[in-house]
């Protein structure tokens, strides 16, 4: 294994240890195929936008492929007090270009959303200068960027930018808790849960799962421990507000 955990001991941020926060006042920005309203465990969408290849616009955050719809389930899931936007980069297939993640961020900076949700990245390295300024620009608004770190052995981008709360999938954490550990360079990071809720009747491991929940698990748990956070929000203050929880 390329990871431990931090200080060499497994500490978990779980619900027990949040106790009674929901995320009441954090607002998350799931970047993603959206969210579709009408899904029975999406209980409110507080807005969204559609960012299209180019860049451009929209008013169309309506999920049409489910990805989004079931990592924005899984955030509200675990921080049901948050306020999440829908914000639509995916269309028609699981798939779209650095300039709609740049365009995806920026709204989210110009809306002041504190975290940003991203289960989706790319192992391509020569995009990570525009993810990195745009993150930048996200910190400078008061937000932090929530995204895989690692998935099926390779490094993903912008997950592994410095300005990142770089997740990775552990099928050993608990749905309901996120650890946070350190590589052997010293950089902290977040593990959580590949899996989104069970399905009644369906096993474990015929369920849905992957790194895209683990991130959603994360963001959600995050969302909680960041209720009434008085101070700006960023990696550091991420990372360090969810050791003052663990157990």
């Amino acid at each position: 294994m390329s990871f431990r955990a931090a200080a060499g001991a497994r500490a978990c941020v779980d619900s027990p240890a949040l106790g009674d926060l929901s995320g009441k006042g954090v607002s998350v920005a799931v970047v993603d195929s959206g969210a579709n309203p009408d899904n029975p465990h999406v209980v409110g969408v507080t807005g969204g936008v559609g960012i299209e290849l180019s860049g451009a616009r929209s008013a169309d955050w309506v999920d049409r492929l489910g990805h989004g719809t079931a990592v924005f389930a899984a955030i509200q899931e675990k921080a049901p007090g948050a306020g999440l936007y829908a914000v639509r980069v995916f269309r028609r297939q699981l798939a779209t270009s650095v300039r709609a993640l740049v365009a995806a961020v920026d709204w989210a900076a110009e809306h002041r959303v504190e975290l940003v949700n991203m289960s989706l990245g790319t192992p391509r390295e020569g995009h990570a200068a525009q993810l990195a300024a745009a993150l930048e620009r996200l910190a400078a608004a008061g937000g932090a960027m929530v995204a895989a770190v690692r998935s099926e052995g390779r490094r993903w981008w912008p997950g592994s930018l410095p300005g990142a709360v770089g997740v990775e999938a552990d099928p050993d954490c608990p749905r309901g808790c996120v650890e946070v550990r350190t590589n052997r360079a010293g950089r902290r990071f977040v593990a959580a849960s590949p899996y989104p809720r069970p399905i009644p009747g369906v096993p474990v491991e015929r369920n849905l799962k992957g790194t895209s929940f683990a991130v959603a698990n994360a963001t959600g748990l995050i969302a909680r421990a960041l209720e009434g956070f008085p101070g700006t929000v960023d990696r550091t203050a991420v990372l360090d507000r969810l050791e003052g929880f663990e157990s």
